[in-house]
């Protein structure tokens, strides 16, 4: 099998991830964004580039395959272009390759790899790349990193094989996307206020104090309320511990939306970690296990009683 995407007249429609770093990220926004938009309008592809203050950004690209393949080799050239720049002030003296990673539903990954590894293989020997299938999934999802290395063009080669194989077995189940976590800045609770620390500062959070003031009410902990000031709120909130939820098979697609999406935002928002148990053979309930701080717990749990009582009521909007 070749890979005549565009060669053979196989201009299909394609989405492709890529995990980048955030000062990767901000070389391709440019300044004022015009780097991304030259790319945008020279490539014909959509270009979506994840929230900020993370880390980590994921960059989307989408549209027909001609297109999807220059956006791809510019960001290539602009990643390479960086290294050259880099290269120019320091003493190292061999050129670092070209690193990109791509993130896919970990359900393709099994036809990537092929019987004993003999599909990865063959990419890497005919692209002449360096193809690395990362054996975990990304936090929080169903997604799998794959990193590729090597010279521009070997890199663009293997992303095309690697799109070819993925257009011909596509994701299988339920795909929850990877989402960078925010490079937290903590929050905390003070004087049944919440602040986000950046620095020095504590910046009010509106919203999140309405929504921990919520929480509080239904609150199972008994949180120590104290004036103090930053020091006490974090105490009051810091001890960690996991709390057991037992909810109704027919009603756990509501708290996971659809592919993940209202389950990470309720990880997201409250900050505690949640894991549903696999369904149980004769069970017509499942566990959810919430753990992290009583504060992040109390929320977590108030948000997903919040999904049950709008799906009770059948005002739950997708």
């Amino acid at each position: 099998m070749d890979s005549s995407l565009v060669e053979g007249g196989l201009n299909v429609t394609l989405t492709i991830r890529l995990l980048m770093h955030g000062k990767e990220v901000g070389s391709i926004i440019g300044k004022k964004g015009e780097s991304v938009k030259k790319m945008r309008e020279e490539s014909g592809a959509r270009i979506n580039i994840s929230e900020g203050n993370c880390p980590e950004r994921i960059i989307t690209l989408a549209g027909p395959t001609t297109s999807i393949f220059k956006a791809f080799s510019m960001i290539i050239e602009k990643l390479e272009e960086d290294i050259s720049t880099s290269m120019t002030n320091s003493t190292a003296t061999s050129k670092p390759p070209v690193t990109m990673r791509l993130v896919v539903p970990a359900s393709q990954c099994g036809s990537l790899i092929g019987k004993g590894g003999c599909k990865i293989k063959e990419i890497r020997e005919s692209a002449g790349a360096q193809v690395q299938v990362a054996g975990d999934m990304l936090p929080n999802s169903t997604e799998r990193a794959i990193t590729v290395a090597g010279t521009p063009q070997s890199i663009i080669e293997c992303v095309k094989q690697i799109c070819v194989v993925m257009l011909e077995s596509p994701p299988k189940g339920v795909t929850i996307p990877y989402r960078p976590k925010p490079s937290g800045s903590p929050v905390i609770f003070a004087g049944g206020q919440a602040y986000a620390v950046q620095g020095q500062h504590g910046i009010p959070q509106p919203d999140l104090t309405k929504l921990h003031q919520l929480a509080m009410q239904q609150s199972p902990f008994p949180i120590a309320h104290s004036n103090q000031g930053f020091q006490a709120g974090m105490d009051a909130s810091a001890q960690t511990g996991s709390h057991e939820l037992t909810i109704p098979n027919d009603l756990i697609g509501c708290i996971i939306g659809r592919q993940g999406a209202k389950i990470n935002e309720i990880r997201q928002m409250s900050g505690a970690q949640i894991k549903i148990a696999n369904p149980v053979e004769g069970s017509t309930d499942r566990t959810v296990t919430i753990t992290g701080t009583h504060a992040s717990i109390s929320l977590a749990e108030y948000l997903i009683n919040a999904r049950l009582s709008s799906e009770a009521t059948g005002l739950a909007a997708n």
